[in-house]
């Protein structure tokens, strides 16, 4: 996605009594997408975690959504590719804004691209290190972009510090989860449960594997059974 968006102007709706109201878009014609590897990734990415956190109502994921920061001014806007966020009240639909949610979103992940790259290590991670945003991740999709594919960023004393990753890997402590670059793509990784999360393909394959045991279970017991039955019967 494009970096922080200016737009060529300052639309705005009547109000009943003679008061004017910000019209604040869900789309921005300076938005375009980056490409269908761009697109999957965050897609999974966004499934994986939407699985993972199920079950915590205090978390709330974010992709593509209009990022607006500043009250009273509609140019000033960013639409992260994937933003977490925990303690939401209310869970914007339309838009997000800053003023109004009062959260700031814990981790952001940028899916760097040629046209996004630069400015992903420069105005983003100005923007976001002024918010407060506590992690910041940027992936090199293509690999041939970043000097590194995937860099880290923490907020430490209110300034971003570089985070090293360790065999291509960093720990987010805000997700509890590791980011990792395999070589191929990003995935996340479960230290608990020493497996990567699921994508939804991975996981209808799991899913085919259980029903074929299941399937395999069920006609061996019936083979027992019917075993069972004729061994009765003789006797």
């Amino acid at each position: 996605m494009n970096a922080v968006i200016e737009t060529s102007e300052l639309r705005i709706l009547p109000k009943t009594k003679g008061e004017t109201e910000i019209f604040y878009p869900e789309t921005d014609e300076n938005i375009m997408p980056e490409g269908i590897i761009h697109y999957l990734l965050g897609v999974h990415l966004m499934s994986s975690l939407l699985t993972f956190f199920s079950n915590r109502d205090e978390v709330s994921l974010f992709g593509n959504l209009m990022f607006y920061f500043e009250e009273g001014n509609n140019k000033k806007v960013i639409s992260p590719d994937l933003m977490v966020c925990f303690g939401l009240k209310e869970i914007p639909r339309r838009v997000y804004k800053l003023w109004e949610q009062k959260v700031v979103p814990s981790v952001v992940i940028e899916l760097a691209s040629d046209s996004t790259w630069d400015k992903d290590l420069t105005v983003k991670l100005a923007l976001y290190q002024r918010l407060g945003v506590s992690e910041y991740y940027i992936f090199d999709v293509e690999y041939k972009c970043l000097r590194k594919p995937l860099m880290a960023f923490r907020l430490v004393d209110f300034v971003y510090e570089e985070v090293e990753t360790d065999n291509n890997r960093v720990f987010s402590p805000s997700l509890g989860l590791e980011l990792v670059d395999t070589g191929e793509t990003l995935r996340l990784f479960c230290v608990e449960t020493n497996e990567f999360l699921l994508t939804q393909e991975e996981m209808k394959v799991r899913q085919q594997v259980l029903d074929s045991r299941q399937l395999i279970l069920e006609k061996e017991n019936a083979d027992l059974k019917s075993q069972l039955d004729s061994l009765k019967q003789k006797k």
